[in-house]
């Protein structure tokens, strides 16, 4: 889909966005003072619709996690967990999905009554790695259109890292040596086998 095809978004609350204007962000620096001293924004731009598909969206063919993978690290009869293989800043990111193509809003209750579970485990799981507090979750949802939760890992005593500030830091933190990294990723495969489904199961 092409630029062309998409007109600004209409709605009462799109009507009174000041686009174009650079707004102040001073509200990110007064609510998250221990993880951010300044912040720029960019301009705000345009909303257009409709908005481009996500992946899998327009063709399930393009759908990433429907395909085998060597990113899965555990799966069971319904979820998968991928992790990262690329060494960065936390010590460990990883996302649950549905092994089968499901959005949150058309997942079966019982795949979604696992869920719960899962989290938990998974947060359990995180929380094995040497020297981690937290097991943050977050769902975005922009990128593929196939239901993902994220699972990320907060360093302890790392007070900057809290709330929603610690996706950032991982593209700030200095990557971990590839061996750490394999190691993190062996410990939550692991544990979450401990309890049922299958560690490394493309391996």
């Amino acid at each position: 889909m092409s630029d062309l095809d998409q007109a600004p978004a209409e709605s009462p609350f799109h009507s009174r966005l000041p686009i174009g204007e650079r707004l102040d962000a001073s509200a990110l620096t007064d609510g998250l003072p221990w993880a951010f001293e300044q912040i720029v924004m960019r301009p705000l731009e345009p909303m257009l619709t409709p908005e481009k598909p996500r992946g899998g969206e327009a063709d399930r063919a393009d759908c990433g996690p429907c395909r085998p993978s060597p990113d899965i690290i555990w799966h069971d009869d319904l979820w998968q967990v991928y992790a990262a293989q690329e060494p960065s800043g936390l010590p460990f990111i990883g996302a649950l999905s549905p092994r089968e193509h499901w959005l949150l809003e058309d997942a079966p209750v019982d795949a979604l009554a696992a869920l719960g579970p899962l989290m938990q485990r998974m947060s359990e799981a995180v929380k094995a790695i040497p020297g981690v507090a937290r097991c943050h979750f977050g769902r975005w949802n922009d990128g593929s259109a196939h239901l993902h939760l994220w699972a990320l890992a907060r360093p302890e005593g790392m007070m900057q890292g809290r709330g929603a500030a610690l996706a950032f830091w991982d593209d700030v933190l200095p990557p971990m040596p590839q061996e750490m990294l394999d190691e993190h990723v062996r410990i939550v495969a692991e544990s979450l086998a401990a309890g049922g489904g299958i560690a490394f199961p493309h391996r």
